[in-house]
């Protein structure tokens, strides 16, 4: 196994027509994320009970601040960071990203902390990718000359962020350009850029030659991404196989997120079809029954303007058969199990709020 493959984290993103406190988030939920970097429960690899190997947050400030995101990061457990609670208390957003780390093997840096960042874009993974020690070489000879030095830390997260700001740029983007920077790149740019990146680390895999395999080099990938250009979002949750669940993701809108009686007991109300607020995560934030709905594997998650769109992500991984089960035993071994309590499991006209299946 590589030094630095990223494995067993958690994330979460928050987009709000209005700025939320990041406690609201990232604290007092009952099963917020800091809840999960201690106690994740859908974690079933016991090996690693805790995601306790750095943390960041990332959020979007008013423009008269600057387009990029301000982002902090630290190699402290989450929940033995008094700063973190410091901040999160005094600081609101409409845009928010959050991540905590757990990965079996890897330094403890800063600079191996999600979210990362470039200009106004943000991103963040959760997942592996597949034979490691083969890829990374193709990626870095993949990538411009910018993107290659702009790499500061050493895991397979930070270089699929360059292999995507490389897709960008490549496909006519330059995500140094002040318009993009200012006005955002669209979701549907961002969206195919996502998919393009998917799609090389696929073939960068694909491509490995069998000698430099061995037993611990599985081909397949879990590509749980999260990108952010300060308007829209996309997120993918995403393997590499035709017969296996892909990591846990799951999403939630309404009109408003409120905190019910007890400690903790937060909820997402829905007055009307529309949405103010939609959340992703790894792992729902509570487990009130019909608020969190299951991403489909190997499908995007758009949001933009508050509409969430679900897009299927065909290629050879793709299965066309609406009632064929995936198995979940891949990402149980990994420590990314697919299912929550509570959760709705499918996609229907009943549960789809104000999502768009397309």
């Amino acid at each position: 196994m590589s030094r630095s493959q990223e494995k067993m984290c958690r994330f979460l993103v928050y987009k709000g027509k209005d700025e939320i406190l990041l406690s609201k988030l990232i604290l007092e939920p009952q099963h917020s994320i800091l809840t999960q970097s201690y106690d994740s429960r859908l974690r079933m690899d016991h090996r690693r009970p805790h995601n306790g190997d750095g943390f960041g947050i990332g959020y979007y400030t008013p423009p008269t601040l600057g387009p990029d995101p301000c982002i902090f990061t630290s190699t402290t457990p989450a929940w033995n960071c008094i700063n973190l609670s410091r901040l999160a208390s005094k600081t609101t957003s409409s845009l928010i990203f959050a991540h905590v780390r757990a990965t079996t093997e890897g330094s403890l840096s800063d600079s191996n902390c999600h979210p990362f960042s470039h200009g106004s874009l943000m991103f963040m993974h959760n997942g592996n990718i597949a034979c490691w020690r083969h890829v990374k070489r193709e990626i870095a000879l993949s990538v411009g000359q910018k993107w290659f030095v702009g790499v500061q830390g050493n895991t397979d997260s930070e270089w699929a962020f360059a292999l995507f700001l490389d897709c960008l740029e490549k496909a006519g983007f330059d995500p140094d350009s002040e318009e993009y920077t200012a006005n955002g790149f669209g979701h549907t740019v961002l969206r195919k850029a996502m998919l393009r990146t998917i799609k090389l680390i696929n073939r960068f895999v694909d491509a490995t030659p069998s000698e430099l395999r061995d037993e611990m080099m599985d081909k397949r990938s879990l590509l749980n991404f999260a990108v952010s250009d300060g308007h829209s979002v996309v997120c993918t949750r995403y393997v590499s196989s035709t017969t296996d669940e892909a990591a846990s993701l799951y999403f939630s809108s309404g009109t408003s997120w409120k905190q019910g009686e007890g400690p903790g007991q937060y909820k997402m109300e829905r007055r009307d079809k529309g949405a103010d607020i939609v959340l992703v995560a790894s792992e729902p934030l509570t487990f009130e029954r019909d608020n969190w709905v299951t991403v489909p594997t190997n499908s995007t998650i758009t949001i933009h303007k508050q509409t969430v769109m679900i897009h299927p992500i065909i290629d050879e991984y793709y299965n066309h058969s609406p009632s064929y089960t995936r198995s979940s035993g891949f990402a149980v071994s990994k420590g990314l199990v697919s299912n929550a309590p509570g959760a709705t499991q499918a996609i229907t006209p009943g549960n789809l709020g104000n999502a768009v299946a397309t």
